[in-house]
């Protein structure tokens, strides 16, 4: 008997050992701690997909300096190959013929500030692009940022669990093959070792496939990313303060894809002018000089030139404007409703999370704490089974993930809402 309490306490003792010796070990070995505030910064600094929408900003702004151009003047030269009689190549003076002309479109109804227009609105609808992109991408780097945070500390309570039952299993082995342990104790503890590092894989897989998207928003390659957060300062965010309206309101000034919505309205209303003047036809002034070509030497005419539009009228690409009118507008207002839609289902979600969050007992992360010691020493007196040890810490870990998922599920809520009126509220 006395044999087998110094075995137990043996392995009793290595399994405290093991999880006071457990550390978070991240697979990438350069780490990089980052506050949510460097992160952004970083983003706006590296990240190739904003660099490249900022190069469609400056395409679409030199359109509008295109748009703004007049057409250039054509002159057209023509010379006598050979003539005629004397076999002369590119004859001049009396013998020779010369034909010049100069022409000028002018631009009608109002086609040229058509253009410049929707030039303009164009541009515009880039730079919406730029900062709905920036919208979208902050999104996933802020939810991707702290997702990394709770998993990360979901994770180490894994790592405490398998580190110490890895030094249990070894040492009941050690002390079965004396007689001192049963083979069902043991097994039993490689059973939920075995499970334990499943789930750790599976854990750990999720928290590299995230920070795998957050090195490629940061643009880092190689590190692996620690995010820092305060959450005492975390705690304090509330939904209360922002009405349903106000928030509704806000999104509606700051929502980009609405904007881009909106611009692509006004650009149909805008291709719907600028296809119905282009059924005008355009104006071309002409000055001529003929040598000797025509019933007098050095003939000088004026005159000018313009298309009939008897066939095309520019019929279908005026229907076509028109119904892109009718397109856009009604997409513009799908935007709206959707837009009030996702804000409501956010807010409830930011107050049902927040509700569920001030739920928790501060002191019950303490509590178990202190349970895992009186638990630990019931155990070394035999007073309680293996199964109840296990069942104990396997109880710690659940409780230890649903209070992470739990703050995590409150930021990402917030962060919705962040995205969904397109400001930071939080």
């Amino acid at each position: 008997m006395l044999k087998l309490k110094q075995g137990v306490l043996l392995a009793i003792s290595i399994f405290s050992f093991g999880i006071a010796m457990a550390q978070w070990r991240p697979p990438v070995s350069d780490t990089i701690h980052l506050t949510i505030d460097s992160a952004e910064n970083i983003f706006l600094r590296n990240n190739l997909l904003l660099l490249a929408q900022r190069y469609n900003i400056d395409a679409q702004k030199a359109l509008i300096i295109q748009a703004k151009l007049y057409p250039n003047p054509n002159i057209n030269i023509s010379q006598m190959m050979i003539q005629p009689v004397s076999k002369k190549i590119l004859p001049f003076g009396s013998e020779g013929e010369i034909q010049a002309t100069l022409s000028q479109m002018i631009i009608l109804a109002g086609k040229r500030n058509k253009q410049i227009k929707l030039a303009e609105t164009n541009a515009k609808l880039a730079e919406y692009q730029f900062y709905d992109l920036m919208r979208t991408l902050r999104y996933t780097l802020r939810t991707d940022f702290y997702n990394i945070y709770y998993l990360t500390q979901s994770s180490k309570v894994y790592q405490q669990e398998i580190n110490a039952l890895q030094q249990v299993v070894t040492a009941f082995e050690e002390q079965q093959s004396k007689g001192y342990i049963a083979e069902k104790e043991v097994v039993r503890i490689k059973a939920q070792l075995y499970s334990l590092q499943s789930e750790y894989n599976d854990l750990i897989n999720q928290i590299n496939d995230t920070e795998s998207e957050l090195r490629l928003v940061l643009q880092i390659k190689d590190n692996f990313i620690l995010p820092e957060i305060n959450e005492a300062e975390l705690a304090k965010i509330t939904p209360n303060k922002y009405p349903l309206a106000t928030l509704i309101d806000s999104a509606y000034q700051a929502r980009t894809d609405l904007k881009i919505a909106k611009a692509y309205t006004d650009m149909s209303k805008q291709n719907y002018d600028l296809q119905k003047a282009l059924a005008v036809p355009d104006l071309t002034l002409q000055l001529g000089y003929d040598q000797q070509g025509n019933y007098i030497n050095n003939f000088n005419s004026i005159g000018f030139g313009i298309d009939v539009p008897i066939f095309n009228r520019n019929q279908g690409n005026i229907k076509s404007a028109k119904s892109m009118i009718d397109y856009n507008a009604t997409t513009q207002k799908s935007t709206e409703a959707s837009i009030e839609e996702q804000i409501y289902r956010a807010l409830q979600k930011a107050y049902d999370n927040t509700a569920l969050y001030q739920k928790i007992d501060p002191s019950f992360g303490k509590d178990f704490d202190r349970l895992k010691d009186e638990v630990l020493n019931n155990y070394k007196k035999r007073n309680i089974s293996l199964l109840d040890f296990l069942d104990f810490y396997d109880a710690y870990k659940q409780n230890t993930l649903q209070i992470n998922a739990i703050k995590f599920n409150r930021i990402s809520a917030f962060e919705d809402l962040n995205y969904f009126t397109g400001t930071s509220l939080f």
